[in-house]
């Protein structure tokens, strides 16, 4: 089966990921590249299985610096190509690989915003996206007591990469986008109910 293939993908991802909130994050960041893809003109599926496979082996990594080194071996012996596996490498900063491709610098800024930007969205009074505000956003940055575990230095960093102003960079897609999101929801096990919010930027 084409590894490039959705379907092949996340049955690939049923055999490595252990969790809902893993699967949840991997969707979001998946909906993130495909919007990424059309604003630039790239290859939607290409970035969108990026998105998907990019933090897939977080949860089986013997340690945690071992992520996503030990993941890109496990792509290489599905023979997945080498710029997804590049683009999975370099999202992390400890790696030291530098990044090359815009599709590695857009994996890079979606990640942790991505992320901030759903913590954003559980703590709004409805748990919509459409309740979230460049404003909201914005102080939840600056309360460093809010999504502690997301790297705010990565999203400043990833935001400067793309040339984007922060200010303007978690401004979401429009319904349509999210319909077309919508539109990719799996059916693979327990997690094909889970939401996808728009892509992001």
């Amino acid at each position: 089966m084409d590894v490039m293939d959705r379907d092949h993908t996340l049955e690939f991802l049923n055999q490595h990921v252990k969790t809902d909130m893993l699967m949840k994050h991997l969707f979001t960041v998946e909906a993130a590249m495909r919007g990424y893809a059309r604003k630039y003109s790239g290859d939607e599926e290409l970035w969108a299985i990026a998105g998907l496979l990019h933090d897939f082996d977080w949860e089986i990594c013997p340690t945690p610096e071992s992520h996503p080194t030990f993941g890109a071996d496990i792509l290489r012996e599905h023979g997945y190509p080498e710029d997804i596996i590049r683009a999975v490498l370099t999202h992390g900063e400890h790696t030291g690989i530098p990044r090359e491709s815009l599709m590695e610098h857009t994996l890079f800024a979606v990640d942790e915003l991505s992320g901030f930007i759903r913590a954003v969205t559980l703590v709004r009074p409805n748990k919509s996206l459409d309740d979230v505000t460049p404003r909201s956003v914005h102080r939840k940055l600056r309360d460093k007591n809010f999504a502690k575990d997301v790297n705010r230095e990565d999203i400043i960093k990833g935001a400067e990469e793309l040339g984007v102003d922060l200010g303007r960079a978690h401004q979401l897609h429009s319904g349509k986008h999210e319909a077309d999101c919508r539109a990719h929801r799996p059916d693979c096990r327990q997690y094909g109910r889970g939401l996808i919010p728009r892509p992001i930027f």
